[in-house]
C-alpha cells in the first residue's frame, strides 16, 4: 500500500515542480535553462508509465486475458 500512494505522491511533487518552476520563469523571478522543464517532465513520465506498467501487470495476474482469433 505504501508503495502505491509513494509513487502517487512522486508524480504530484514532480508536477508541482514543473508548474511552480514555469511561473517563476514567467513571473521573472529566476531564469534557468528551459533543459531543466525538459528533465523533470521527462521524469513525471517515467513515474506515470512505471505507474501504469504496475497496474498493468496486475490487472493481467488478476484477470486472464483471452484472445479469439
Amino acid at each position: 500500500m505504501i508503495k502505491k500512494i509513494a509513487k502517487y505522491e512522486i508524480f504530484i511533487i514532480v508536477g508541482i515542480l514543473m508548474v511552480l518552476g514555469t511561473a517563476i520563469k514567467l513571473f521573472g523571478g529566476y531564469k534557468f535553462s528551459s533543459d531543466w522543464f525538459w528533465l523533470i517532465a521527462g521524469m513525471g513520465l517515467v513515474v506515470e508509465g512505471s505507474i501504469s506498467l504496475t497496474k498493468q501487470k496486475m490487472f493481467d495476474k488478476k484477470y486472464k486475458v483471452v484472445f479469439r482469433e
